[in-house]
């Protein structure tokens, strides 16, 4: 059976909540301070069960100008509207601010019922029904059905049902694939349980046993059992008044307000972008940076509105905004919000969500106001494609992409080979995604780099690895960059000597003059090859400027021509095969080497004799046991 949620609105004991009771045999009115004062303070909610067996549930909301706050934390997630006019008022203010309301979240199938028919005549019956639908001409619920009830009596009672049965089987329900939302309105504990929220299942499904996020918070809680319709169930679907026994959390960690959802798809942020429309019969405009109380859900914040397109926003005009809130909310692009004013409270306005988690953004910015556009009208290939290309120089998962076009696993991931089949974006194949725009501008970027560092410092085999990543792309951590550094190497552009980046075509090569010096520092080493001065010593000898010096010995150690055995003391490779050979050719004759040994065999001190044989230790020519050294 199809899933839906019904919701009450209207004014003041106008009959709202004998209406429910009429419907459903609940009495919503749960409070004590309710009883006493005969009006609805909080939310109510009732199970209802309709004449051809489908079950719904209503939610009964406040009619109290001062409980709006409760009205629109129940009016949020509502798929069909039961618009109360008691008979003998008419038209009153709390009505017009709930069809306001009831409009701006976009509830368009409904119906009005028009109570209390027991204390009018018919005369006044038709009067008012002519002065209702006037009211509704050119609102959401324009030629919606009105049905003349009294809950007191009971007649008409059976009509509406009929009628709420008709516009039922017009409700879209909602999908049940995709990520768990629940917006909290109500917590409270049951001895022997714990801790319970209730509210309105958003989208996806939740299982018993399922471990789900406390948003804004962040905090993991798993879920003990489960309750639709007062029935225990093993699963709660979207579009179901859902009770929810949360294990391990008290009751003081838990708030309305709070958001129960899927681990890791949603963030909480302090800036949101959207699209605001202030009401027609808003009596106030908006300035930049006024300060509103922001609604979503069962959510409310305060914040303050960005124009980014204007200095001022009036009635029955829209724009797009960044909101700027108080403190983080918890957001889906494509959710619905309604804003009121700060002081005194009135509902203005109204939008859609089009970046949940927007950066800071500047006001009168064309190519902001352009990307926002793209994002609320682009498909969803089209808004995967802008976040990836608007941080291009960014790696991209699959769950990130999720989080920033608010769309479920499957569609990204399809949309994505798409991209990929379109060489739009590639896949860094493991699970790493980035635009091709991207990719074009690191590759340009460490291209062009290298190039100039190769013509700075030919002798240079190459640039740092992890330098280059963190001066160009800090935003890019080890791993990822060093997928990306494959990639680029398996198309060619680059290749990796050891931890350093060169081009392909690189090869470290001495000029004339270079070259000239480079046979004088060998001819140095060479000259008394087991005891070599240090290169220290020989740059003095040689009186060449430290800069030339080094890149020199830098180029001599790296292309192997030098050997660096300690700190402060370099051999030329001829010399540690020189003594390889020597030693070679004395452990034919001899099983074990001592260090005066050694020493007598190169002929020079134990200055140099020490490290040359630790030298040969290190690269498993010999092996030290003890005071003496073996052939390994």
């Amino acid at each position: 059976m199809k899933r839906f949620i019904i919701g009450t609105a209207g004014h003041i004991d106008h009959g709202k909540t004998t209406l429910v009771k009429a419907l459903t045999g609940v009495d919503t009115d749960r409070l004590k301070e309710e009883k006493q004062r005969g009006i609805s303070i909080d939310l109510g909610f009732a199970p209802f069960k309709l004449p051809g067996g489908q079950k719904a549930a209503i939610v009964d909301v406040p009619g109290h100008e001062r409980f709006i706050r409760h009205m629109l934390a129940g009016a949020f997630g509502i798929d069909m509207v039961l618009l109360t006019i008691a008979a003998d008022e008419g038209v009153m203010p709390q009505t017009r601010e709930h069809m306001d309301i009831i409009e701006l979240l976009g509830v368009d199938k409904g119906l009005v019922v028009i109570t209390k028919k027991d204390l009018v005549d018919e005369e006044w019956m038709l009067l008012m029904e002519e002065e209702i639908s006037e009211y509704l001409k050119g609102t959401i619920l324009d030629g919606a059905p009105l049905m003349a009830v009294s809950a007191v009596t009971g007649e008409g009672i059976p009509d509406l049902l009929a009628a709420i049965e008709n516009i039922a089987q017009q409700v879209q329900e909602r999908s049940a694939e995709g990520y768990a939302r629940l917006p909290i309105d109500r917590v409270f504990t049951i001895a022997g349980f714990g801790t319970v929220v209730t509210g309105t299942l958003w989208s996806g499904k939740i299982n018993s046993g399922d471990t789900l996020e406390l948003m804004p918070g962040g905090l993991q809680v798993k879920v003990r059992n489960l309750h639709v319709h007062n029935d225990k169930v093993n699963t709660a679907y979207a579009g179901q008044r859902v009770a929810v026994n949360l294990q391990g959390i008290e009751l003081a960690e838990v708030r309305r307000g709070d958001l129960l959802a899927t681990p890791g798809v949603l963030a909480p942020s302090y800036r949101i972008d959207a699209r605001l429309r202030l009401l027609k019969s808003s009596k106030r405009s908006l300035s930049n940076w006024n300060r509103i109380r922001f609604h979503l859900g069962t959510d409310e914040t305060m914040g303050r509105v960005v124009l980014l397109d204007r200095d001022q926003l009036n009635a029955g005009e829209e724009a797009l905004v960044q909101l700027v809130m108080e403190k983080p909310v918890v957001a889906y692009q494509g959710d619905r919000f309604v804003i009121r004013y700060y002081s005194p409270v009135t509902t203005i306005g109204g939008g859609v969500v089009i970046d949940p988690r927007a950066p800071k953004q500047k006001r009168f910015r064309e190519d902001v106001l352009e990307e926002l556009s793209k994002k609320e009208e682009g498909t969803l290939y089209e808004r995967i494609l802008l976040e990836l290309e608007n941080k291009p120089e960014e790696i991209l998962t699959l769950p990130d992409l999720v989080k920033l076009t608010g769309s479920d696993a499957s569609a990204v991931s399809a949309e994505l080979k798409q991209l990929q089949d379109d060489g739009k974006v590639e896949d860094l194949k493991n699970g790493d995604y980035i635009s091709q725009k991207g990719l074009n501008l690191i590759r340009e970027q460490i291209r062009a780099w290298l190039a100039k560092y190769h013509q700075d410092y030919p002798l240079r085999a190459g640039y740092s690895r992890e330098d280059l990543r963190s001066r160009f792309f800090p935003k890019i951590n080890a791993r990822r960059f060093n997928v990306i550094v494959k990639y680029l190497e398996e198309q060619g552009v680059l290749v990796s000597v050891q931890n350093n980046l060169a081009l392909p075509q690189h090869q470290p090569r001495p000029g004339a003059d270079e070259q000239k010096m480079i046979e004088q520092i060998m001819m140095a080493v060479e000259k008394d090859r087991f005891s070599p001065p240090s290169l220290k010593e020989i740059k003095s000898a040689l009186q060449v400027e430290d800069s030339i010096f080094n890149e020199l010995a830098a180029y001599l150690l790296e292309s192997g021509q030098l050997i660096k055995i300690s700190q402060d003391m370099v051999f030329s490779a001829q010399a540690i095969e020189a003594g390889k050979q020597i030693l070679q050719e004395y452990f034919n004759h001899h099983k074990e080497l001592t260090l005066a040994a050694a020493r007598d065999l190169f002929n020079t001190s134990r200055k140099y004799a020490l490290p040359l044989v630790e030298y040969y230790d290190r690269i498993r020519f010999t092996k030290r046991m003890g005071d003496i050294r073996v052939k390994i």
